[in-house]
């Protein structure tokens, strides 16, 4: 004999006292139970053959707020009419909306369907509605008289006429429609086998109880009492608890990695000078990437201040001029403290080496690193965003050579991105010489330009007050994410997909 735990006893009995068969609903009233646990009795019993489960689709009818208003005082198209009958079969549409008592939002409503079931004409000159033809009960107004009373119903037990009314009414906002299954436990013979045998007599079993209690110990009451037994094989349903975002917890890796290694995080504001997000790298006031087109400028205030900066701004007026004390011609052209100052949404990360190369407490040798959000106006594609994510790098070192940074570069890549070959490729930036950009490739995913490096020019350093060398990298991070996720689209980093955001594992 299968044993069994006292909710399917007590459904298998309350099924004996149902005649063999009820609803979920019922044996809940029966025996006192919540939907789960009958549910959970009612899986256990049909797994032994004791009760076959039928489902039943329904389609249930449900009365809204305003559809208890309705259902109670009649639809507004029937108050109003049979308040232009009560003033003589003519009124003005105000007169007759309070003589019917409808509240404000409901008036027009009347006046369109008296309109649309042809119960009145209305003067919009004059204003008035007059009654053409007696306004008979229509199926509507039937059904929501049935509602009246029961506030509930399914389309299975209405009537052919009733049934033409739903949709009507659903769009109308009185009655909300809803499909549920509804499930019919019918006893099997050998559930009866069991309830004659004995099984479901309930002064037979031992109260059955889910945990050991100081009560049940000190009294002594556990031995009279039966534990229920649970099957950690069941099947249960998905739990989803909070995580955070597979891309947020990519930059935790990333930034744990780099810690680890030695290096100290450089933070700073979004919003940068020209001075630092271009000057102070050897970036002309005149070079196309300040333009409109290439960065985004605050609205207001306008100008940021740099008098903290001024000898650092002096230093780098002359390197932009004639080259000051590195050795360089300069750029050529008159430097624009004013331009300096403008305020702007910083285009990369770099800005923040800038600043740390002219802190007080640099200590060299040294290692810094930055995640930082960057914006730049591009046209948003499968690999393009306006606002996207950098990790930027610079170790500052008397010893450092263009070989100190391809190494540390090829490890980057490696490790935070997975990459199983790494190539680099000269390039050209205005603030570092050597340049090389980095592109990294993963089986199964093919090669990926990743971004810019290299060793800070003089004109960099010097007017920085920085006498040893600097290797500096800027990686689009992002990309770094994706390669590691396995994503083509760039966009899909920021997806809204529930379903993406639960099972994403990225390793």
């Amino acid at each position: 004999m299968v044993e069994l735990r006292e909710n399917e006893i007590r459904i298998l009995a309350a099924l004996d006292k149902l005649e063999g068969k009820a609803s979920v609903e019922q044996l809940m009233a029966e025996c006192e139970l919540p939907d789960a646990a009958v549910m959970r009795a009612a899986l256990i019993l049909q797994e032994n053959a004791f009760v076959k489960v039928h489902a039943k689709p329904e389609t249930k009818i449900k009365l809204t707020a305003e559809g208890e208003i309705h259902s109670q005082n009649g639809l507004p198209e029937r108050r109003i009419i049979n308040a232009v009958i009560t003033l003589g079969g003519k009124a003005t549409l105000q007169q007759a909306a309070q003589k019917a008592g409808l509240k404000k939002q409901f008036i027009q409503i009347a006046l369109g369907w008296t309109q649309r079931k042809k119960w009145a004409t209305f003067d919009s000159k004059a204003g008035t509605l007059q009654v053409t033809s007696a306004p008979n009960e229509g199926n509507d107004e039937k059904l929501l008289n049935r509602l009246c009373t029961k506030k509930e119903t399914t389309t299975d037990k209405l009537n052919a006429e009733l049934q033409t009314a739903v949709e009507p009414l659903k769009k109308r906002k009185a009655i909300t429609v809803e499909d549920k299954t509804q499930r019919i436990l019918e006893l099997t013979p050998e559930g009866k086998k069991a309830i004659e045998a004995g099984a479901a007599n309930l002064a037979v079993g031992a109260k059955e109880v889910t945990q050991v209690t100081p009560e049940l110990i000190i009294k002594g009451t556990w031995r009279n009492v039966r534990f229920q037994k649970y099957n950690i094989e069941a099947p249960v349903a998905n739990a989803w608890p909070g995580k955070k975002h597979p891309y947020l917890s990519f930059l935790d890796e990333v930034r744990a990695k780099l810690v680890t290694l030695g290096f100290k995080e450089m933070m700073g504001t979004a919003v940068e000078t020209g001075f630092f997000n271009f000057d102070a790298l050897y970036t002309p006031q005149d070079h196309p990437a300040r333009e409109l087109e290439g960065i985004y400028y605050i609205k207001s205030p306008q100008y940021g201040n740099l008098t903290s900066y001024t000898e650092a701004v002096d230093r780098v007026k002359e390197t932009h001029e004639n080259g000051d004390q590195t050795g360089s011609t300069g750029w050529g052209y008159k430097y624009s403290k004013q331009e300096a100052q403008r305020l702007i949404l910083r285009g990369h990360g770099t800005c923040l080496s800038a600043r740390t190369l002219l802190r007080k407490d640099l200590q060299i040798p040294s290692k810094y690193f930055s995640i930082a959000r960057v914006y730049r106006p591009e046209v948003v594609d499968k690999t393009h965003l306006s606002e996207f994510n950098q990790v930027e790098g610079i170790v500052v070192d008397e010893k450092l050579n263009l070989r100190d940074l391809l190494g540390v570069l090829g490890k980057f890549a490696k490790e935070i991105a997975g990459a199983d070959k790494i190539r680099f490729r000269p390039d050209y930036f205005p603030f570092t010489e050597p340049s090389v950009e980095l592109s990294a490739y993963k089986e199964g995913y093919g090669w990926v330009e990743f971004g810019g490096s290299g060793i800070f020019r003089p004109e960099v350093t010097k007017p920085l007050g920085i006498e040893v060398p600097v290797i500096a990298w800027g990686l689009g991070v992002d990309r770094l994410f994706m390669m590691r996720a396995g994503l083509e689209d760039i966009r899909s980093i920021f997806s809204q997909d529930l379903e993406w955001l639960r099972k994403k594992q990225v390793t």
